[in-house]
């Protein structure tokens, strides 16, 4: 099939009612006119019938790579109404050389690529939409909840963690006639971001993983983070199913906002998981109605992640046999308690750190025996987007890898030296160092620092943000192996 005989996304007309725009300039629907069957937000990605949505950020404005985005192949463009009044003759310049291109002036273009993906989910009114969201957790739970469902159904998910204002409606543009069930991660760092997001979507069946402090600098208490997060709950309409960790303090809350059927999960919540045994960093063994699974994610945090995935994966109609099979079926997740095993033992755990994350990691390698002659090192990095909590948290992260029984506690970062100063005055007499930034340097030295102490076959956690590029340091550690 050639490109061209696919389908656009959305007729013009469809676009100009979703996003309350004016088409200024360029092409109409009919043959060989408005079409797409892309949509992009970064000009470097845009191929042949993209939808160029320019992102105007603080210190960034998409308009000015809207030459490069039609020298590409984009067949659409969105302008927004100020830069196009501003500008307009820049612009129709470009449309006059490139007269097959669509130009549509809109009030605010991340509004109007939010309104585009959610009219393109309507076209889709038999896909079941799951929504996942939490302070941590979301993208795990995601993994295992889609790894369980392909054995019943033809499943789509987000990508990576592709989760927020802008990620999610990309995403949906991924759904296609064949899906059965699509299952999104949806995240948030600001007032209503969540209700925007759940606007694209419309999930009718949600998991939260839990209320945690992630990105309370932006939201302020967790009773906002909670009361935010609650908004994937918003169009249930007495139809939906929110599946709730019953042990959250905020457990009740969340239910009260749920217009529709809640389950809860959690310790016992699910009489049809038994047997459950610690493998340590092998995961974690149980069984569900008697037959055997192994989680291969080490922890109790990731065992809670998969009880939640297990409990909707119950509602949609999964059986006991698709459950073990999808469990068995999981693939790895670079940086999410990854084990990476040779010389030393790396769980690499960074792909994303804030408080709630942090705490279950070093609980989890508290819980870890050692074997004979065997030791634990820590190397924690900072915990990005935690505004005026930050220091407090940092601190707090400093005092909990104090009680672990590592051998050897490296802290790397700028926000990390008061998790590395708290440290040491409740251990003054324990081995530790710190490294400022996240430079190439700074790795290097963390690297050599590990290096002086790490015998063969002892266990580093590597924790700290995705911003900081821990792995760096995992592998200068497996250049010697």
């Amino acid at each position: 099939m050639s490109e061209k005989s696919v389908e656009s996304f959305l007729t013009l007309d469809e676009v100009l009612e979703a996003t309350g725009g004016v088409h200024v300039m360029g092409a109409v629907d009919g043959e060989g006119g408005f079409r797409f069957t892309s949509v992009q937000t970064d000009s470097r990605a845009v191929v042949e019938d993209t939808l160029f949505v320019p992102l105007i950020g603080e210190f960034q404005d998409g308009h000015r790579y809207i030459p490069q985005a039609v020298e590409k192949g984009a067949s659409v463009v969105f302008i927004a109404m100020e830069n196009f009044e501003r500008d307009g003759e820049s612009f129709r310049n470009i449309s006059m050389e490139n007269p097959s291109v669509a130009f549509i002036a809109v009030e605010n273009t991340l509004h109007a690529l939010q309104a585009v993906a959610a009219r393109y989910v309507e076209k889709f009114p038999h896909l079941i939409r799951v929504g996942i969201t939490g302070s941590s957790g979301k993208t795990t739970t995601k993994e295992i909840l889609v790894s369980i469902l392909s054995q019943k159904y033809t499943v789509i998910s987000n990508p990576g963690n592709l989760n927020s204002e802008t990620g999610l409606p990309l995403s949906v543009f991924g759904i296609r006639k064949e899906h059965q069930v699509g299952v999104f991660e949806m995240g948030m760092n600001r007032r209503n971001e969540m209700g925007e997001i759940s606007a694209v979507l419309k999930p009718r069946f949600a998991i939260v993983t839990n209320i945690g402090t992630a990105h309370i600098g932006n939201l302020g208490s967790r009773e906002n983070i909670a009361s935010e997060k609650a908004k994937i709950f918003d169009h249930f309409h007495g139809f939906g199913t929110a599946v709730i960790p019953g042990d959250d303090d905020f457990a009740s809350f969340l239910a009260d906002q749920v217009e529709g059927k809640v389950v809860y999960y959690g310790d016992g919540a699910d009489e049809t998981v038994s047997s459950v045994r610690n493998l340590g960093l092998d995961g974690t063994e149980f069984c569900i109605e008697g037959k055997k699974a192994v989680l291969p994610l080490p922890g109790k945090y990731n065992f809670k992640n998969a009880l939640g995935a297990i409990a909707l994966a119950r509602v949609l109609g999964v059986d006991a046999d698709g459950i073990v099979n999808g469990i068995a079926s999981m693939k790895p997740m670079f940086g999410r308690s990854q084990v990476v095993k040779g010389r030393y033992t790396v769980i690499q755990d960074c792909y994303n750190a804030n408080p709630d994350s942090m705490e279950k990691s070093l609980d989890f390698i508290s819980s870890v025996s050692c074997g004979e002659g065997q030791h634990k090192i820590l190397v924690l990095g900072d915990m990005l987007e935690l505004g005026d909590a930050s220091k407090d948290e940092h601190r707090k992260a400093g005092l909990e890898a104090s009680g672990t029984g590592a051998s050897l506690s490296v802290f790397i970062g700028n926000e990390m030296k008061a998790g590395y100063e708290a440290f040491n005055e409740k251990n003054p007499d324990a081995e530790s160092a710190y490294f400022e930034g996240n430079s190439e340097e700074a790795m290097d030295m963390a690297a050599s620092e590990i290096r002086k102490h790490a015998n063969p076959g002892d266990i580093i956690l590597i924790k700290g943000s995705r911003g900081m590029g821990l792995e760096r340091i995992t592998q200068r550690l497996g250049e010697e192996r």
